[in-house]
């Protein structure tokens, strides 16, 4: 399985693999987090970033990040080799969450599918009744449940 490491300011990264890990628990060993402090020197996370890819102990890598251009950015594509690493930029939680159901992929095909799982869950919504709801008024013990 290809390990996925999320390098971001400080608490977005740690936050996004919670998130991952609230709805695929069992995703923990594969999936890390770097958040880079303000004021921090980018060759204090890039060492940090470092010991993070050794610690997934994974051939290859995915490396999201938050920002393109930014520190944690930065810090990632000085990992980057596009061998055993890809960088894709503007990490959300879609594009891990996709990344995390697809890690038995080849690099390549995760990158995509995280690049796609990351702008496909950015969408206008309008005021309708929310997915899955039909606006119908429901006894207090009756619950809707998500997809």
């Amino acid at each position: 399985m290809i390990g996925i490491l999320i390098i971001a300011h400080a608490p977005l990264a740690s936050a996004l693999r919670e998130c991952a890990l609230h709805v695929f628990p069992d995703c923990a060993g594969g999936v890390l987090a770097l958040d880079v402090l303000p004021y921090e020197a980018p060759e204090a996370s890039l060492a940090k970033a470092r010991e993070a890819i050794t610690s997934l102990a994974t051939p290859e890598v995915l490396l999201l990040s938050d920002v393109f251009g930014a520190t944690p950015c930065n810090v990632a594509q000085q990992l980057n080799d596009g061998v055993q690493t890809r960088l894709v930029a503007g990490a959300n939680l879609p594009m891990l969450l996709r990344s995390v159901c697809y890690r038995h992929e080849s690099l390549e095909a995760l990158a995509q599918r995280a690049q796609a799982g990351g702008t496909q869950g950015v969408m206008p919504v309008g005021s309708t009744a929310p997915q899955n709801q039909t606006g119908k008024r429901h006894a207090p013990s009756h619950h809707d449940h998500q997809q």
